[in-house]
């Protein structure tokens, strides 16, 4: 077996290593989640006016499994990026290893803050529009199951969205990209943010705008953490080579 193909191997069982690792955490957290679905629901209903009904046996198990999910992936997002960053040590830069890291508890945090966004702000805003919609018409009852499923619509994607400056403060670390390149595309970036805060968003107009703006905003942020991060990036990189350079005009 030649060289490449050890290497490939190699690459092989560390990423096994690394997912199974992920897996496990995820596991774990399900558990600890599942024990206490029941005070995480009456947290969740606190504020209900009605009494969430089920239409059959599944949809209660299904209502623990929802509840364990978010709970284990909320849980699960540091071990994820430290078993990322683990992953592609190796092949990073001294320096790059030593900012990279930091980006970790980074990612925990604005997925927590995301959460609580679309939680806090986004929807109650989306439920009482959409109850309001039904006005006299209708009488609001609603299904766990399906009460649940918004919930998990309205706050995971946030969730997913406040990691981007995290992101791309990451690669801007790694060089893959870099905030001239962020500039330069910044007209498609916002017209997918706009269509994504319209899709995730109830039909009107005020809605869009509550959604997009935060999102948009977000994007800005993210170049101007490019831009930082960017020109530590280069600074720390000259310090390197100069660092090298005397090191080697030492031994000589």
């Amino acid at each position: 077996m030649s060289d490449k193909e050890l290497n490939l191997v190699d690459h092989l069982d560390e990423l096994r290593k690394r997912l199974i690792i992920t897996v496990g955490a995820f596991l774990v957290f399900f558990v600890v989640g599942f024990m206490y679905v029941k005070d995480i629901y009456q947290w969740f209903v606190r504020d209900l006016d009605v009494k969430l009904i089920v239409l059959g046996p599944s949809d209660i198990v299904w209502v623990y499994f929802m509840i364990a999910s978010v709970i284990a992936i909320a849980g699960t997002i540091p071990i994820l990026a430290l078993q990322i960053w683990l992953f592609v040590k190796p092949a990073l830069k001294p320096i790059e290893r030593k900012i990279s890291l930091s980006y970790v508890p980074a990612l925990f945090i604005l997925f927590i803050i995301g959460l609580c966004f679309g939680y806090f702000v986004i929807f109650p805003t989306v439920l009482g529009f959409l109850v309001e919609l039904g006005g006299q018409m209708l009488e609001t009852n609603f299904t766990a199951d399906k009460y649940f499923r918004f919930i998990m619509h309205m706050t995971i994607p946030f969730g997913i969205l406040f990691e981007l400056p995290v992101v791309i403060m990451f690669l801007t670390s790694l060089g893959v990209i870099n905030p001239y390149a962020l500039q330069k595309i910044r007209k498609y970036a916002y017209f997918i943010l706009i269509v994504i805060s319209i899709v995730i968003s109830p039909p009107d107009f005020m809605s869009d705008i509550l959604v997009a703006i935060p999102l948009l905003f977000l994007y800005e942020i993210s170049i101007n953490l490019s831009k930082i991060v960017y020109k530590r990036k280069l600074k720390k990189e000259k310090e390197w080579e100069e660092s090298s350079e005397y090191e080697t005009l030492d031994e000589n």
